[in-house]
């Protein structure tokens, strides 16, 4: 198996645009192309992470669609889709089939508009995010997914004492690192009072613990050493990705607060990596309620089960903490425009590994680690990078 890396990377601000998907996207694949050294003609294939077109942009071929726009007729073009895992999704595939020799250079990308921008509101495009829970015990009865990590949550907070004051710290150490992204939807920093005084969404998240609809681009150049020797960006390694799932519908979970998939996931790219929790040096995870980042801190081995709320409280996960989660201010700041998260973690590990991410820069990181959930958790992909040796 050869080895695989980042060579390019490029994303669009995240949240409203009025531009149509095949634009959006252009404006992420041209700069990760052009950050790649990576002319049209030495791409070998595309793979898109897309969620939810076939429901919002009424387009459900979107891959050869958006290769055409961008001058990539002609080549193997792939639509992933497994909720908001979908990006990361793709990246993992690209990353097999560069190790296996399959191709050398493959163009990652993701794009969704979520926003107004599509002509749908709040509740019809709350209801197609919904549609990626149980459509036979948990559609019918209205659950949405604040109401599916408001349980998981709750239940975090009876077994372990975690309080809506530490959610509250979580959102704002995200919205605190939103302001040092010029990409993020919201660069605004915000307060514990101003969080747990904000409209009670489903309990026990308030409006400032979810994170935005957005609409939004990124992509990246994945080459093995061939397909790198050819190109002038600068390479980060991709030492490993695991991929897990759990359970669907959530009451069949053996454990609410464990999120398998992403312990299961994490292992594997752990393995793969030859390393543990304590060499990862900067985190971007799926932080879609401040619930959320507390239990994946605890799967990824990051803290012990139990300690992600005063671990976060304690500051372990700020900017200048222990390990750094969210910099780039996670999904609650940045904005999740669902099939471009995946891979626009993987961009913000990549800028930090090659020390140009700015005010936001974690000092002297050198291996970074990507969590993508999907649904419930019932899917999660995890990636590690590091610094090319």
């Amino acid at each position: 198996m050869e080895g695989a890396s980042v060579v390019g990377v490029g994303m669009t601000d995240f949240g409203v645009h009025d531009q149509p998907l095949p634009e959006l996207f252009a404006d992420a694949a041209f700069e990760a192309m052009d950050d790649a050294g990576a002319d049209a003609d030495v791409i070998d294939a595309f793979y898109l992470g897309n969620a939810m077109g076939g429901q919002t942009e009424s387009d459900t071929h979107l891959a050869p669609t958006l290769a055409s726009h961008i001058g990539l007729a002609g080549i193997p073009c792939s639509r992933f889709e497994d909720a908001c895992a979908t990006s990361s999704n793709a990246f993992k595939h690209a990353v097999e089939a560069v190790r296996a020799g399959t191709h050398d250079v493959v163009l990652v990308g993701g794009v969704e508009r979520c926003t107004p921008s599509t002509g749908l509101e709040t509740p019809e495009m709350t209801a197609i995010f919904a549609s990626a829970s149980h459509r036979q015990y948990e559609q019918p009865t209205g659950l949405t997914f604040p109401g599916v990590f408001g349980l998981l949550t709750t239940r975090h907070m009876h077994e372990h004492g975690t309080t809506e004051e530490h959610l509250a710290e979580i959102a704002v150490k995200n919205h605190a690192n939103g302001t040092l992204n010029s990409r993020a939807q919201f660069g605004k920093e915000t307060t514990v009072e101003a969080v747990l005084d904000s409209p009670v969404v489903a309990s026990p998240f308030r409006l400032l613990d979810c994170c935005p609809f957005s609409d939004g681009a990124s992509a990246v150049v994945v080459a093995n050493a061939a397909g790198a020797s050819t190109l002038t960006g600068d390479p980060v390694t991709v030492a490993g990705v695991g991929h897990a799932t759990d359970v669907i519908p959530l009451a069949e979970k053996a454990d609410l607060t464990a999120t398998q998939s992403a312990r299961d996931a994490a292992s594997q790219a752990y393995e793969q990596a030859g390393i543990g929790p304590a060499d990862v040096d900067v985190v971007e995870l799926h932080d879609c309620f401040t619930g959320a980042e507390v239990l994946a801190i605890e799967a990824l081995g990051l803290v012990e089960d139990g300690e992600g709320g005063p671990a976060s409280a304690r500051g372990e996960t700020a900017l200048d903490g222990r390990i750094p989660v969210n910099p780039s201010g996670g999904l609650k700041a940045k904005g999740h425009p669902i099939g471009a998260t995946g891979a626009a973690q993987i961009v913000e590990l990549v800028e930090h590994l090659r020390g140009e991410a700015g005010e936001r820069q974690v000092e002297d990181a050198s291996t970074g680690l990507a969590h993508n959930l999907g649904g419930d958790a019932g899917t999660t992909i995890v990636s590690i990078l590091e610094v090319a040796r």
